[in-house]
């Protein structure tokens, strides 16, 4: 069998595993990206068709490269945003080989470093970074079984309206994707029922700039810690259609009936927790407090930015809320499909390193890992809620690069004073 070494090994050619490569080589540290597919594969192959960045382009970037042919407030497809790391890879020269799978990752059995076994033989490396992001898994509560008749099937996992069965469609989580995907089913004519969870609701645009400027005005890009009970909650906001503010009334007025939390299924038919209304009222007020901070913001600076007075105005709740389903019989509704838009689990089976918490997740501190010389880049809240965004990756590569390269000094210069 084969066996490569290099100085530092990346597994994973999305936008972590580039950012890293360009910062390695600025500082001058030889590396290899791995790639089990192609150059930002899950935008390829594991999103919807109609998918377009959820912020606009001349934010979900890098600073080495704009995107080419649109405007800098449009929101890139999902074709443009493959051709921009395509091109991006080229333009830092990444030395990447793609369609090698790492099977395992361990520790070098003697003296330091690891050894990766992979679909076209071993490598060996003094240093390692993960770069594999975190959506890894996609995640299908076991609430349905198969046996019930309906297509089911992750987020992930859908193409277009036209791919489904005919029939309604049950949307299942009403963050980005699930609202995306319940807006797009219901133009197509579609029935679309849509299970509303615990959300964040930011406007899309206010008093003239998109909510991506007010995260970075309001420091909420630099938030270090998640705040308490909100790990899991996630974010309503849409790109699509030249970017606007998801709005769940908006939803129903045009068919779309709301439910609360999916709970326990039997006999055809599933249950729905009664908190359709709080999560609704919980999303506005987060809606409300943007706004609030925003015109706080404006306030103190001085700014010569428009108010927006209607944007506090929130509609009457729609009846499918005042008076909400509490059970759903899949037949009698004419369900023939599940869309699963549940969000994703990191998979590290293949990392054989103890280098995992009580919880299973990666130990690290910036993405340095308590295993020396293993590190992580692109997991949410890597160092804060920038870490799992393009131009958050970049920033957080950068830090990561510096700590390799320091190392790899050290190690040069002990391996001189040994010859010595």
């Amino acid at each position: 069998m084969s066996i490569t070494t290099v100085e530092t090994l990346i597994i994973g050619g999305g936008q972590a595993g580039l950012a890293m490569s360009e910062h390695l080589t600025k500082r001058g540290v030889s590396h290899l990206i791995v790639e089990r597919q192609r150059i930002a594969e899950r935008w390829r192959s594991e999103r919807w068709d109609s998918l377009v960045a959820n912020g606009p382009a001349w934010h979900d970037r890098f600073p080495g490269m704009t995107f080419a042919g649109i405007e800098a407030d449009s929101f890139a497809t999902k074709h443009q945003i493959v051709a921009y790391f395509e091109a991006y890879a080229q333009q830092i020269a990444a030395p990447i080989r793609c369609g090698v799978e790492v099977k395992s990752l361990k520790k070098k059995a003697h003296g330091t470093g690891f050894r990766a076994e992979t679909s076209e033989g071993v490598i060996e490396a003094a240093q390692v970074v993960v770069a594999t992001g975190p959506f890894q898994r996609p995640i299908i509560p076991a609430v349905i079984p198969a046996t019930a008749g309906v297509v089911q099937m992750h987020s992930s996992a859908y193409r277009n309206p036209a791919a489904l069965s005919p029939g309604a469609v049950l949307v299942i989580g009403a963050g980005s994707s699930g609202s995306q995907i319940a807006d797009e089913l219901a133009r197509s004519g579609r029935q679309v029922y849509l299970s509303v969870g615990p959300h964040n609701r930011p406007p899309r645009r206010y008093r003239g700039r998109d909510f991506v400027w007010w995260l970075g005005a309001l420091g909420e890009w630099d938030a270090k810690v998640v705040s308490p009970g909100t790990e899991h909650v996630t974010i309503a906001v849409s790109g699509a259609r030249g970017g606007h503010t998801v709005d769940f009334r908006e939803l129903a007025s045009r068919g779309v009936t709301l439910l609360g939390n999916a709970g326990t299924y039997q006999d055809g038919t599933l249950q729905v927790a009664p908190n359709l209304a709080k999560n609704i009222a919980n999303g506005d007020a987060n809606y409300l407090s943007v706004l609030e901070d925003a015109d706080a913001y404006v306030r103190e600076k001085g700014l010569d930015l428009p108010e927006e007075p209607e944007a506090h105005v929130i509609a009457a709740d729609p009846r499918c809320v005042t008076h909400p389903l509490l059970e759903l019989n899949l037949a009698a509704a004419g369900i023939t499909s599940i869309i699963w838009a549940t969000g994703y689990a990191m998979d590290f089976g293949w990392l054989e390193v103890d280098v995992f918490d009580a919880k299973g997740r990666p130990a690290h501190e910036r993405g340095v890992s308590v295993v020396a010389g293993l590190y992580f880049v692109g997991l949410s809240w890597l160092s804060r809620r920038a870490s799992p965004f393009i131009w958050g990756v970049w920033h957080d590569a950068d830090y990561l690069a510096g700590e390799i390269a320091g190392r790899t000094a050290v190690g040069a210069a002990v391996g001189a004073v040994a010859v010595s």
